[in-house]
């Protein structure tokens, strides 16, 4: 028990800094580690396997909507970046450059990708000449590079994971449809496999992505209440598409600007699982992702056919296909529960003699603590209800949160003294102008989230102008 204890005392609780807290879960939970090269982390075993989770699940859901793999270049010549102005000036302040080639010194600088664009519409312009060729649906997984001022470990790296999809058609009916299939993609993958909850809307021009003609948007809440921009799919028209000189002839016979989308999630995704899930003892993993979804710990697993039986539970799970690990090291019981309570184990499976002699065993959910005995028979399908619950639990938990702390504001005073006092999403009326928004930030300490699809009519007029307005939108304090 002491050991246990200890183990929970090297975290800080949330209540008391919860960015200490975050930093806490992300260190012991043995997600990551830091190098020598500020703002790079290592993604050590237990932090890329989630990843990995989330990377298989949503490439399968990419594959079935007709989406292809491929893999281009880590280096962009700087002459290429110039094609699309408003693009470059964007990323302009985060990118790396290469300038040396070995001892030689470069002809033209080389940026380290920030996102590729550029080298897709370059390549588009290489393969699209027909109607025939369209649409062209790709999707990259690869790593970025972003020289930002400040990190924190998965919300903000300059080198972090991700996948850019982009995908060219040949009319902008069809390329809106994929910019909002995709977009839809990651918002029920975020609440049916990650346990959270998310506002689908459109990013006002002000917050768009560079380039973008229109920016969709899933926006989360963290226990804190601050809000994460989990996913982005962005429609470019056909801006991208003329600046690179990518034509195809239509069934007109005539010459036509393809139009484009873009669309990302990135390891930030596994940084709102934290924010979202964790308590005061770590990490809370949803179990469809978590790389261990039952860890079984044998109870006096020195007397005779106690570790056979605890293998022989293993092995059923792992042929229904659970995530299962036992853990037969010689560490105490209570370092081991709080060794997996840590790294947000959704469920612990505990089996000793007298179990043994009773054919039952014990399980403990992460998620809320409950211990059953239940019954080894049919212990296949009394895990899967139960990882489901868990599952369930934790999203209804998430979505209390969103909904118990997104207030109406019907002024930029009101607006601001709910957030100062309580945090969370406000909900306003907005007439639109970006200077209404830059007010919002300057005065209230809030930047727009998104103009949700589900709009509720709040009142007639602007909260920060007072002019007329026809739009809902969602203000909050971001990562």
């Amino acid at each position: 028990m002491a050991q246990e204890k200890k183990q929970v005392e090297q975290i800080t609780d949330m209540e008391a800094d919860f960015a200490q807290w975050y930093t806490d879960v992300c260190r012991k939970a043995e997600l990551i580690d830091y190098t020598s090269v500020k703002g790079m982390f290592i993604y050590r075993p237990y932090g890329y396997a989630i990843w990995e989770n989330i990377q298989h699940g949503l490439d399968a859901e990419f594959k079935k909507t007709g989406h292809e793999n491929v893999y281009l270049p880590v280096l962009i010549p700087e002459s290429l970046l110039q094609k699309e102005k408003d693009h470059v000036e964007g990323f302009a302040p985060e990118c790396a450059w290469v300038t040396m080639g070995g001892a030689d010194k470069l002809e033209e600088r080389l940026c380290v990708r920030p996102t590729s664009e550029t080298l897709f519409c370059e390549h588009y312009a290489h393969i699209i000449h027909s109607w025939r060729d369209l649409p062209k649906k790709y999707n990259q997984w690869c790593s970025v590079l972003r020289w930002e001022k400040t990190s924190r470990p998965f919300l903000r790296h300059r080198e972090f994971l991700w996948q850019e999809g982009h995908t060219m058609h040949a009319t902008a009916e069809e390329a809106r449809e994929e910019t909002m299939q995709m977009l839809n993609i990651y918002a029920d993958f975020c609440e049916n496999v990650l346990a959270m909850p998310v506002i689908r809307g459109q990013k006002t021009d002000k917050e768009k992505f560079n380039g973008a003609e229109e920016t969709y948007t899933i926006e989360c809440m963290m226990h804190d209440r601050k809000a994460l921009q989990a996913g982005t799919s962005h429609y470019f028209g056909d801006g991208f598409a003329k600046a690179f000189d990518i034509t195809f002839t239509g069934k007109d016979n005539l010459p036509h600007n393809p139009h484009q989308t873009s669309w990302g999630v990135s390891t930030r995704l596994i940084g709102g699982i934290i924010m979202t899930h964790g308590d005061n003892n770590g990490l809370v993993l949803p179990p469809r992702i978590a790389p261990i979804q039952v860890v079984i710990i044998p109870v006096a697993q020195h007397k005779a056919g106690v570790l056979e039986a605890n293998r022989a539970v293993m092995d059923r799970l792992q042929a229904a296909g659970f995530r299962v690990k036992m853990d037969d090291s010689d560490n105490s019981a209570g370092w081991k529960f709080a060794e997996y309570e840590m790294k947000g184990v959704p469920l612990r499976l505990e089996l000793g003699p007298k179990d043994m002699e009773k054919n039952q065993c014990v399980l403990v959910r992460r998620d809320s603590g409950e211990k059953t005995f239940v019954s080894l028979d049919g212990i296949e399908e009394t895990v899967a209800a139960m990882l489901d619950s868990i599952h369930d639990g934790l999203y209804a938990r998430a979505k209390k949160n969103l909904d118990e702390h997104t207030y109406p504001a019907f002024s930029l005073a009101e607006a601001k003294a709910i957030q100062e006092e309580k945090g969370g999403f406000i909900k306003t009326m907005w007439c639109g102008s970006e200077e209404c928004e830059i007010r919002m930030k300057e005065e209230a300490g809030m930047t727009s989230r998104c103009v949700p699809f589900a709009q509720e009519k709040l009142g007639d007029v602007c909260a920060v102008c007072g002019k007329p307005a026809h739009k809902m939108i969602y203000w909050g304090v971001a990562y």
